[in-house]
């Protein structure tokens, strides 16, 4: 049996490694078989043929939201203007509830950047051109220089002080071209404690040193301290904010779940029944994009798993959400009462 633990070290986009395997293409889907087809394999091939059909309604489906068309085209416009700026470069923040599709939008956008530079550098391997760090609850200062260190594969020694780190990140980025720096859960940082400031200012320092643009992503920013205040002047006045929001039932929406219907590989799913149940889908998720790649993802591998091979509402029904998406749902209700 494959061992799914081994396949996933190094995939975590916070390292090079697992960023530079994020950026090649995911394996092409397997060819949907027939009845008779799939009938007269033998058993050692039938079994991969599911395990790669699992596989692939496992695989986070990224689809092309208005919200990460619009993320990609503007930073992509930044990082032109930022090309021969020397000095107060200016950057992205996107915002927004949980499960809306920040952190998917940013990394499309890190994503284009990295196949861009590859397109026109295809013969250098020492360019580093997007880097992609996560901020963790409570951290300080010296965390965040690690967390930049740690991408780059930099050791960190318990005697390396902050500046010891923070220049070797930022030689390294210089001397790797780095264009694009995503820095992810903005949100757990807060101006109004001494270690949120610190951190605030490590970044601003991170963004000075390094030629690059900077963008953000995390929960509601625009309500938050970060953008008040001295520090969060400076933030504002450098900062593009694009808003992430639950989508609205309308023609953006059914031609999402229309796509990734598309993407299934069930032998008994009838073409369209999915997409019959756009309005049953959009009432159940919220609207949350995340949330509806989840519970068609997880309803296509329960049919699988079960042999019934189709999606229906049932089946949909029977896959949990997370929280904010039941609550989205539930205030429903409340709200047109």
């Amino acid at each position: 049996m494959p061992d799914t633990a081994a396949e996933g070290t190094g995939r975590h986009l916070t390292t090079l490694t697992g960023w530079r395997q994020f950026a090649v293409d995911p394996p092409a889907p397997p060819t949907l078989l027939t009845a008779a087809e799939y009938a007269a394999l033998p058993a050692p091939d039938k079994y991969l043929y599911d395990e790669a059909r699992l596989d692939h309604h496992a695989r986070l489906l990224v689809v092309a939201t208005s919200t990460v068309r619009h993320t990609v085209a503007t930073g992509r416009r930044l990082v032109v203007l930022n090309r021969h700026a020397i000095s107060a470069r200016r950057g992205l923040i996107v915002s927004g509830p949980a499960g809306t599709g920040k952190t998917i939008a940013i990394t499309q956008l890190g994503l284009a950047h990295e196949l861009l530079d590859r397109s026109r550098h295809p013969h250098s391997q020492d360019r580093i051109p997007v880097l992609y760090v996560t901020l963790p609850p409570a951290a300080t200062a010296r965390m965040i220089a690690a967390e930049f260190a740690r991408f780059l594969g930099l050791p960190v020694r318990a005697r390396f002080n902050i500046t010891d780190i923070i220049e070797a990140v930022v030689g390294v980025c210089t001397d790797a071209r780095t264009g694009l720096v995503l820095v992810d859960e903005l949100h757990n940082i807060s101006l109004t404690s001494r270690n949120g400031a610190e951190v605030a200012d490590t970044l601003k320092y991170f963004s000075e040193r390094i030629p690059a643009t900077f963008i953000y992503a995390g929960i509601d920013i625009e309500g938050s301290t970060l953008l008040s205040g001295t520090r969060g002047a400076q933030i504002a006045g450098r900062f593009t904010l694009i808003p992430t929001h639950p989508f609205p039932y309308n023609r953006e929406w059914k031609g999402l779940v229309a796509q990734i219907e598309n993407t299934l590989l069930l032998h008994q799913h009838e073409p369209g029944s999915l997409a019959a149940l756009d309005r049953y889908l959009h009432d159940r998720t919220g609207g949350m994009i995340g949330a509806l790649s989840h519970v068609i993802r997880g309803a296509a591998i329960d049919a699988m798993l079960t042999g019934t091979e189709k999606i229906t509402e049932r089946g949909l029904k029977a896959i949990p959400l997370d929280f904010a998406a039941q609550e989205a749902t539930t205030a429903k209700p409340r709200a047109a009462r």
